[in-house]
């Protein structure tokens, strides 16, 4: 496996592969990532090259975030991806990837990047489209691979491959849970152990409200609230707690496949979760 830090490199080992696999990551990796680039490597076959990049993006990170506490472990990180089937590892330093200020950005539209994770996330999906857009451009993968966990980002990059008519195709990959059903993320590490029992509270709590709708409620309103005081009633920090519908984020629709997604902060860690409902 080659560990590479420059464009113009990479593009020299690529340049022999038609069939690539890519999988963006910020590093810090857990097993979840490695599904997808098992995933990938499956989708090209044993003659195409799988390329998942590290690189933490500074423009989808506001000023209050941890984007210098964030966890680098790159040296663990190839370690683990040459074992999950990786060709190539894609780590820029960011005068790399921003040699001069990124001044043009991709803004994704607002009705689908300003809500939810949007909303408490200001910007965030401009610099997740920005990077992920440059990172095709410099990979030009024919296939790529994102995680259903980041179910809202996973909506946006499709939109934005579909919209900006690029040769790619979006797939996703399944959520991948600790024994105890805890969502895999790379802010676990932030937990305590006590805390990553409690976090399980989450995805329970996504489940309950899912099943409320199942079983024929349909005050929304009243059902999400009951699931904000449930976690605040627990000490966590709701963020949102919803039923969408799957393939727009748009309002509960009876009769239509459904999402019930959620963010909240737990102590100082801010967890997301996702559980589709058919």
């Amino acid at each position: 496996m080659q560990v590479i830090h420059t464009i113009s490199e990479l593009r020299e080992a690529l340049a022999v592969h038609r069939q690539r696999g890519f999988v963006p990551t910020m590093g810090n990796l857990h097993d979840g990532h490695l599904q997808l680039v098992r995933q990938a490597r499956e989708l090209v076959g044993p003659a195409g090259a799988v390329v998942a990049s590290i690189f933490v993006n500074r423009l989808q990170f506001a000023p209050h975030e941890d984007f210098d506490t964030y966890p680098r472990t790159l040296a663990r990180d190839c370690e683990l991806l040459e074992g999950a089937g990786c060709d190539i590892v894609f780590a820029p330093s960011e005068q790399a990837l921003y040699p001069e200020p990124q001044g043009y950005k991709v803004q994704p539209p607002t009705e689908l990047a300003d809500i939810l994770e949007g909303h408490f996330r200001p910007g965030f999906f401009t610099g997740v489209c920005t990077v992920v857009h440059k990172l095709f451009n410099i990979v030009q993968p024919t296939l790529a691979v994102f995680g259903k966990k980041d179910y809202q980002q996973l909506m946006v990059l499709r939109r934005m491959v579909a919209q900006m008519a690029l040769p790619i195709a979006i797939h996703g990959g399944e959520t991948r849970r600790s024994e105890q059903g805890l969502a895999l993320s790379s802010r676990n590490g932030y937990l305590s152990e006590a805390e990553k029992v409690e976090a399980l509270r989450l995805s329970r709590t996504l489940k309950g409200l899912g099943a409320r709708w199942q079983s024929g409620e349909r005050d929304l309103a009243a059902m999400e609230a009951d699931a904000m005081q449930a976690l605040r009633d627990a000490g966590w920090e709701p963020d949102y707690l919803t039923l969408r519908r799957q393939h727009d984020l748009g309002p509960a629709v009876e009769g239509q496949p459904l999402v019930a997604l959620g963010a909240a902060r737990l102590g100082s860690t801010r967890l997301i979760d996702n559980l589709e409902i058919s």
